[in-house]
């Protein structure tokens, strides 16, 4: 391999891309845009459910009950109704995700001891969220009875009465419950898979369709020192894109980064390796740029987005998807990312994720030098 080539090579895809807009526009904006748009518009998190209440009770018990729920963190009271007709017309408007109904025996049942049943009525259009506000509610309402429970106890003479168990949790490696720590690691692998592979995807076709791969295949460049070449610039515009996503990260979402920042960007060098691979093989086997574009973006943003565990639990996909998951290298990268960020954990917890990472690097760039012939056909 000649190196003066390789460098010829890459001197010039480096000015084409700095002479064209677009593509160097989608090589710095685009991810940066990206990251701020689903660093701040995609949350996880279930806070201040909208709700309203029905107090037909009316005593200080039930206020007490509804004052639970406005102290919460949780929730958001949205005030009070007195019918029926307008709990109906809330829901239906999605003006409130649920309502809770205290009945107008219900002070009198608490104090006669016995079970004092009270309604929450919940909006199941969004099921995931429905369910996790559910359980909020059932907590506020556990906390509630407990209290209660030793109350009457106490004033029945049982002054020494504690509560038998007593749950303290307690969170590691996102211990704000913050989705945005969870969701913004991934999410530079689902940028980075799709923008470096859309790059790349396009400059050997870019060049079949200009017509100048008939003057590249007519100079001393063997194959492997022009996709070398061609790869390149677009590994250092891919390596700048992950330092400027880090860095935003860290001083704009404030997603904590635990872990080791070299063994990070070792790792996230040998995925980008492989996804422009990829692009470079795609482009290879298309020649058209459209073809190619449609192509990298059905192969990169599809599968990162829905089967790498960004968003869904790999876990809770049914047994075939789960195994079709093998298949994508955004899983073992968000993997990384993840482990790296949240936990600080090293290559002792992340070596077969690593590993598996360099195979498929490997793969794509020997299935790039073995699809491109320096012919014409």
């Amino acid at each position: 391999m000649n190196l003066r080539r390789v460098s010829a090579v890459t001197r010039k895809e480096f000015l084409h891309v700095l002479r064209d807009a677009r593509s160097l526009g989608m090589a710095i904006a685009v991810p940066l845009t990206l990251l701020l748009l689903f660093g701040y518009a995609l949350t996880l998190d279930v806070d201040h459910v909208p709700m309203l209440v029905w107090d037909q009770s009316g005593t200080p018990a039930s206020r007490e009950l509804v004052s639970r729920f406005a102290g919460s963190p949780y929730f958001s009271l949205r005030g009070g109704v007195d019918n029926g007709r307008d709990l109906d017309r809330t829901i239906d408007a999605r003006e409130v995700l649920m309502v809770l109904v205290i009945p107008s025996d219900f002070s009198r049942q608490l104090a006669a001891g016995r079970e004092a049943p009270v309604e929450l009525i919940v909006a199941g259009m969004d099921s995931n969220t429905a369910t996790i506000a559910i359980g909020y509610a059932v907590a506020v309402a556990d906390s509630f009875s407990q209290d209660q429970t030793v109350r009457q106890l106490r004033e029945r003479g049982l002054e020494d009465v504690r509560v038998p168990l007593e749950v303290r949790s307690r969170v590691w490696f996102n211990a704000d419950l913050e989705s945005r720590n969870y969701i913004v690691p991934g999410l530079i692998a689902v940028i980075m898979m799709v923008i470096a592979a859309m790059l790349t995807s396009l400059c050997f076709a870019r060049e079949w369709e200009r017509g100048t791969m008939e003057q590249l295949i007519a100079t001393p460049v063997r194959g492997s020192e022009l996709i070398l070449g061609k790869l390149i610039p677009y590994f250092i515009i891919g390596m700048l894109d992950m330092l400027l996503a880090v860095l935003l990260g860290q001083f704009l979402f404030h997603v904590p980064l635990r872990g080791n920042v070299a063994l990070l960007f070792a790792l996230a060098s040998i995925f980008l390796l492989g996804v422009l691979a990829m692009g470079i093989t795609i482009s290879i086997i298309t020649k058209a740029q459209v073809v190619a574009c449609q192509l990298a973006m059905t192969l990169t943003f599809l599968p990162s987005f829905l089967l790498s565990g960004f968003i869904f639990a790999i876990v809770n996909m049914p047994r075939p998807i789960q195994w079709v998951t093998r298949v994508v290298p955004a899983r073992y990268f968000i993997t990384i990312l993840k482990g790296i960020y949240l936990k600080g954990v090293g290559l002792e917890i992340l070596a077969v994720d690593a590993a598996l990472l360099v195979v498929f690097a490997a793969v794509m760039i020997a299935l790039a030098g073995w699809k491109f012939k320096k012919k014409l056909s």
